[in-house]
């Protein structure tokens, strides 16, 4: 399941240019956003943790506990996102469950990425992950 084919018509997509931060770590959060078209950087102080593309998940853990955003999201190209509010994601949790099970494989994926790098402070590649 892509999310960005749920949200595709949105009809007031946030629009983002490249070099663009979506939001910065630390900032209060209202909303989550699902990458329509575009690609975008996840960074965690100045280190990229992930590279998104469409149907890409940011800021869902500001709907479950309301905490500062923890990492930054900043536009690589030209991005269309849709913005999904606490109302808005309550509705897609009761009726697309699908959207619910993404969300928290997503939440699992990035969890697992996290301890792996704990784990393993010099990756594969021989490049460090501590700072």
């Amino acid at each position: 399941m892509n999310p960005a084919d749920l949200f595709d018509h949105d009809p007031e997509p946030v629009v983002l240019k490249k070099g663009d931060a979506l939001f910065d770590e630390g900032d209060q959060p209202d909303c989550m956003y699902v990458l329509l078209e575009g690609t975008a950087d996840v960074l965690v102080g100045d280190r990229v943790v992930e590279s998104a593309t469409k149907g890409a998940l940011f800021g869902e853990m500001a709907l479950i506990d309301s905490s500062p955003r923890a990492a930054k999201v900043v536009a690589t190209s030209l991005c269309r996102l849709a913005k999904i509010n606490q109302r808005r994601f309550q509705f897609m949790v009761q009726q697309t469950p699908i959207f619910a099970t993404h969300v928290m494989k997503v939440l699992a994926r990035r969890l697992r990425q996290m301890n792996l790098a704990a784990r393993d402070p010099v990756g594969a590649d021989g490049i460090s992950r501590s700072g």
